[in-house]
């Protein structure tokens, strides 16, 4: 996997005083982790934003401060962004240390068609999107893959044990969790057909009330 990298310079403002460097085009950053003193620093906003859309939480990004020889291997940890216009107005990057194993959550990626869904057989159901691994930074994949060309039956199902994962990663859940699974068409019209069942059964009991009411006032309306 190919490392992000992105370009920072050391900050000396904080506080309120960020909002002159926002307009200017810059991001407040901050760089942490374990064993490492918290370092203030800025980014350009737009390379800033490319590196985010690629890089997500779960890809390492070389971050290189102006003047120093060695990059800072971080994860990106938090974003925060304007509510309205969504632009970046500051980053947290966590700092790993290469040869120290580290525990993150990678997207689940299903690739391939399953055959009995083709067919218009099945319903394909994903029980999770991301899936928590640990591993050295140098083998973080940017995110797991999951097959779906087996399953070519209704009812069969993708649990953590079948995924294909790198003998230096290891995943952190159940074996026997399911990921994927296919359901029977039927089967989900009739759950569609016995929640509305369900609904009118407990709508009627409101409408005869409502009935009622109405008869009553209008009968009083009639005696005056």
């Amino acid at each position: 996997m190919d490392r992000l990298e992105l370009h920072a310079e050391k900050r000396t403002i904080t506080g309120k005083k960020v909002r002159r460097l926002r307009r200017e085009g810059w991001v407040p950053a901050v760089v942490y982790g374990p064993g490492v003193e918290s370092r203030s620093l800025q980014v350009r906003r737009r390379e800033a934003e490319a590196v985010l859309a690629e890089a997500g939480t779960s890809q390492l990004v070389s971050v290189l401060v102006s003047g120093e020889k060695s990059p800072l291997h971080t994860l990106v940890r938090e974003v925060q962004r304007d509510p309205i216009s969504r632009e970046v107005l500051h980053i947290d990057f966590y700092q790993v240390e290469m040869g120290k194993p580290i525990t993150v959550d990678v997207p689940l990626v299903l690739v391939g068609e399953s055959p009995v869904v083709e067919r218009g057989l099945g319903i394909l159901l994903q029980q999770r999107e991301t899936i928590e691994i640990e591993c050295l930074p140098k083998d973080l994949v940017e995110a797991v893959e999951v097959d779906l060309t087996g399953l070519t039956e209704v009812g069969q199902e993708i649990t953590v044990a079948d995924l294909a994962i790198p003998a230096d990663i290891r995943v952190l859940a159940d074996p026997d969790e399911v990921l994927v699974s296919v359901s029977p068409v039927e089967e989900t019209e009739e759950v569609g057909e016995e929640e509305e069942v369900e609904a009118a059964a407990e709508a009627e009991p409101e409408l005869i009330r409502r009935r009622k009411e109405e008869e009553a006032e209008q009968e009083q309306s009639d005696e005056e």
